[in-house]
């Protein structure tokens, strides 16, 4: 029983080491959960998403994949162009806002849409998502030999955890970002990380 544990502790502590940092998914479900907007098909998504690819990377297709790096770097390109336009329309709303500040009400459903499939871009088009769950975790849990799928199964509750926390948290911010100038220090805050990455990721293909 200790070493099953021991091999979750394992999971749980590497899998939130890896998601914590900001990065374009995060950036996005902070924004979503600060704007109330479909947080928890957002949250819903990356977290099984996370679990999918994580599943993937204990079975062992990480070394699979590994074998055709042109597949990874035309993924890099793929997702490079599409974070630096989410940065530019993130950008945009800085130098043009809207005039308002955060507001609580229900999502309407055009807006439920497009976070879902703003969501599964940002998820699996991401190839820093890849690397993290399916080769680095997938490594990681082969250590662990027949404990594997607890390492994993770790991971996956450190995905949950904190997804969870940063979507649903977020609405505790509401009340200090509702004013536009704060809501453009936001916006100012996801456009540069959105760029950033996206520079990072085509530099790198």
């Amino acid at each position: 029983m200790s070493s099953t544990l021991a091999a979750a502790a394992a999971g749980f502590g590497s899998g939130l080491s890896l998601i914590v940092a900001i990065g374009a998914q995060n950036a996005f479900v902070l924004r979503q959960g600060v704007r109330r907007d479909a947080v928890l098909a957002v949250v819903g998504i990356c977290v099984l998403s996370d679990a999918a690819l994580i599943a993937l990377g204990v079975g062992g297709v990480g070394a699979l994949v590994a074998a055709w790096p042109g597949a990874v770097r035309a993924v890099g390109v793929v997702g490079g162009v599409f974070l630096l336009c989410y940065g530019v329309l993130a950008a945009r709303r800085v130098l043009r806002p809207g005039g308002g500040g955060l507001r609580a009400e229900g999502e309407a459903a055009g807006s439920r849409r497009r976070a879902v499939l703003t969501c599964l871009a940002m998820t699996w088009l991401n190839p820093h998502v890849y690397l993290d769950t399916v080769f680095l975790l997938g490594s990681l849990a082969a250590g662990h030999g027949d404990l594997r799928w607890t390492f994993g199964l770790g991971a996956a509750l450190a995905s949950l955890c904190w997804f969870a926390a940063l979507g649903f948290g977020a609405r505790l911010l509401g009340r200090y970002l509702a004013g536009p100038a704060a809501w453009r220090v936001l916006d100012g805050l996801v456009a540069a990380t959105m760029t950033g990455l996206g520079l990072m990721l085509l530099a790198g293909s």
